[in-house]
């Protein structure tokens, strides 16, 4: 059954060669203006998905992505960014890009049609009940990430969406559709644009939200975070000095000694410093 593709649909802007460089920013800049509306409209949708996953999650399940090319590629940046910001293993936040680790930087011929190869790299991490999987297109008719989303459906694992696009054959196959309708892009076709960046968006509420009701935050800040480099050994320090009222160098040897803010805290307020 065909359905209408806004994300194909002409753009609103005509002759993009002729403008000038001031022009096309300006217009792009104003396309984009709209994405942020067009996200609050699904903040229910977006809500019910997340109180979903917190609840399994919280029973030791798991956050898949799974896509194919740009949407992808965005799911794989989400997943990468939850250890260090979040502290949580790598293997809590997963994501799975069609083609494999390879078509992240570059595009695997076909690879988004395959109809099998979803559900055997789900299998391959052993996949269950308390898992949930969100799959990301923006047209809603990739068939890697649809045939996935239809199996995790048929073994009762939770599945949800985030597609650009009304009433598209994956937001029938979630059972916790998110569609985000942006309408046309400003090259037509490019759905790296818009549908892209309202899908990032998205990604950010979602596993943000779903970590700080984990417990990951204390605050607002992130208490768990990964001390990987300087900048945020400093920031570490800094959170330290604000919580306890201590001395820069004193919240720095803390840290330091603790490798974690959360354990710096606590130690600090048990008498172990």
């Amino acid at each position: 059954m065909s359905f209408t593709k806004t994300t194909e649909q002409p753009s609103k802007y005509n002759h993009l060669e002729k403008m000038t460089v001031q022009e096309l920013l300006t217009n792009i800049n104003a396309e984009d203006t709209s994405v942020p509306l067009a996200v609050e409209k699904t903040i229910p949708q977006i809500e019910k998905l997340v109180n979903e996953i917190v609840s399994r999650m919280k029973n030791g399940g798991r956050l898949f992505y799974v896509g194919a090319g740009t949407s992808g590629r965005l799911g794989i940046v989400d997943a990468s960014e939850c250890p260090p910001t979040f502290g949580v293993s790598h293997d809590v936040v997963i994501g799975i890009i069609a083609g494999g680790d390879v078509a992240i930087r570059k595009a695997v011929e076909f690879a988004e049609d395959a109809t099998t190869q979803c559900w055997e790299d789900l299998k391959a991490y052993s996949i269950n009940k308390n898992d949930t999987v969100i799959g990301i297109a923006a047209s809603g008719t990739t068939p890697y990430v649809i045939a996935g989303l239809e199996m995790c459906n048929k073994y009762q694992i939770l599945t949800g969406c985030i597609t650009c696009n009304e009433g598209s054959p994956l937001g029938k196959t979630a059972t916790h559709p998110i569609e985000v309708i942006v309408g046309p892009e400003f090259v037509t076709g490019s759905s790296r644009m818009k549908a892209g960046t309202a899908q990032k968006l998205v990604l950010n509420m979602i596993s943000t939200s779903v970590m700080i009701q984990l417990g990951k935050i204390k605050g607002n800040r992130m208490v768990d975070m990964q001390l990987s480099n300087n900048k945020l050994v400093d920031r570490g320090t800094k959170m330290l000095m604000d919580e306890l009222n201590i001395s820069e160098a004193k919240a720095e040897k803390l840290l330091l000694k603790h490798n974690n803010v959360r354990a710096a805290i606590n130690n600090f307020n048990n008498g172990n410093q």
